[in-house]
């Protein structure tokens, strides 16, 4: 109780600040503050009520503190006394779209939370258990070893593609197709991932040796470096780090996510305190000494506005994006979900199928270009206004139920005794930040081929490797 006291206290006391320093309309201060409401109503019912572990709903509702209320605030704060102000990417700040934005967000959280409620008591959570004690640990080793030779073999078929990744700047287009990216960024360079988890199970068997022990561990290191190989900053975005390292604590340290308030408290640190602290200090021109002995340097940053600068950078542009998209369909119309099509079928060559429509992001993107003089192309596109983007406030309602229904799906994989079933479920839940902030072909697209590598390979890897070796040869009875 006292973790969860201290949770709302944190919670409301950043609230209070964040609106008692915002100098909008009232019209704009208040569509703001109803969402405020709304999703702290969702927050008192995560901490306090929900009985179930629900990592989900804990992502949920710091996505939408720090992308639709944090944010969007910073921003109109700074645009609003502007005469005309620009987003990071030439769209202008207007009040009367923020605040129709902020009603299409409201239309998502009543709708998100009413059917996730409502549909959480009829899903059942158990599974056929799986007794780990039943597998011997030298065919959990053999496991490992294929996973870690299929591994290298990956790496050195990609050897070059790999390299391109370690020195090509961020904001150059990769040479290589979509296609390959996805194949071995999301699914082959997983397995090693897959390989950790099968070392998690031989830690949890019972009654193993000292000398098993060590082995599972040198075993377990061996997969930790390969991991880091293909999967570090210099490779991947921090939001596909994120879940894999979080996932790997929530393996090895579960105690540090096993309730709703644990899980929200670390995701509330990280995102919304600790990042922008870590943004002040990297715009500190001063020596550590310096801050030592006068902190108050640190408070010259803010006022100088690194901190509100680094809301206004294209990480945080999802808020603005809805108003993009509404734009957008003003002038094109619905889409009837046709644009969703290239997220549902984002295994389909372009090559192969020469009217694919582009992702959301994508579409925006061009349309910033054309009509703002912009540079970029693919920019993210949150959920919200995916759905809107195809049949209007029906399409927000319909992503809004398809999210929760997700959520209660993985929750069942989360409650099961399927270590590998847990696992996805885990970095479903932390891949979220990724997914509600689009665009939703990516974010998609990106976790089934995780979930191809992560899951379905490795199932299908071990299932043959003990159909070969570890099947018994029944001889015929004799007559």
């Amino acid at each position: 109780m006292l973790l969860r006291n201290v949770f709302i206290f944190i919670y409301l006391i950043t609230t209070l600040i964040l609106f008692s320093t915002f100098n909008a309309s009232a019209g704009l201060w208040l569509s703001f503050f109803g969402n405020a409401v709304l999703l702290t109503l969702i927050t008192y019912y995560h901490i306090f009520i929900e009985k179930a572990y629900s990592p989900f709903l804990s992502t949920y509702i710091v996505f939408n503190y720090l992308f639709f209320l944090v944010a969007p605030i910073v921003q109109a704060g700074v645009l609003g006394p502007m005469e005309v102000g620009l987003f990071e990417n030439k769209y202008p700040f207007d009040e009367v779209t923020f605040m129709k934005t902020n009603g299409l967000i409201a239309i998502f959280h009543v709708v998100f939370f009413l059917f996730y409620v409502s549909i959480k008591g009829y899903i059942k959570t158990k599974t056929k258990e799986i007794k780990v004690n039943k597998i011997p640990a030298s065919s959990l080793f053999r496991d490992n070893l294929i996973f870690i030779v299929l591994s290298v073999i990956f790496i050195a078929i990609s050897f070059p593609f790999l390299m391109d990744e370690y020195v090509r700047p961020g904001w150059f287009v990769s040479p290589y197709s979509p296609g390959f990216q996805l194949v071995f960024k999301k699914v082959l360079y997983t397995l090693p991932l897959a390989g950790i988890i099968v070392s998690k199970m031989v830690f949890d068997k019972n009654g193993i040796s000292t000398q098993t022990w060590i082995i599972n561990l040198a075993i377990c290191f061996v997969l930790f470096l390969i991991l880091f190989v293909v999967k570090n900053p210099l490779v991947e975005k921090r939001n596909a780090l994120g879940p894999i390292y979080l996932l790997i604590l929530y393996l090895f340290y579960p105690r540090l996510f096993n309730s709703n308030v644990k899980t929200s408290l670390v995701l509330f640190l990280a995102m919304i305190i600790g990042f922008p602290l870590v943004q002040i200090l990297t715009h500190i021109n001063y020596g550590i000494d310096d801050v030592i002995n006068n902190p108050s340097l640190i408070t010259d940053v803010i006022d100088n506005g690194a901190l509100s600068k680094g809301y206004m950078s294209l990480n945080y542009d999802a808020f603005c994006n809805i108003g993009v998209a509404m734009e957008v369909v003003k002038e094109n119309g619905f889409s009837y979900g046709f644009q969703l099509l290239s997220a549902l079928l984002f295994f389909i060559p372009r090559g192969v199928w020469v009217g694919k429509p582009d992702s959301s992001g994508l579409v925006l993107g061009d349309y910033l270009i054309e009509n703002y003089d912009y540079h970029f192309a693919n920019i993210s596109n949150p959920v919200v206004s995916e759905g809107y983007m195809n049949f209007g406030i029906p399409g927000i309602i319909i992503m809004a139920i398809a999210l929760a229904m997700s959520m209660i799906y993985f929750l069942t994989w989360l409650n099961s005794n399927d270590i590998f079933k847990r696992s996805v479920a885990f970095y479903y839940a932390i891949h979220l930040l990724f997914l509600l902030r689009g665009d939703f072909t990516n974010g998609y697209s990106y976790f089934i081929g995780t979930l191809v590598g992560l899951y379905i390979i490795p199932k299908l890897i071990i299932k043959l490797s003990h159909f070969i070796f570890d099947q018994k040869i029944w001889v015929s009875k004799k007559n």
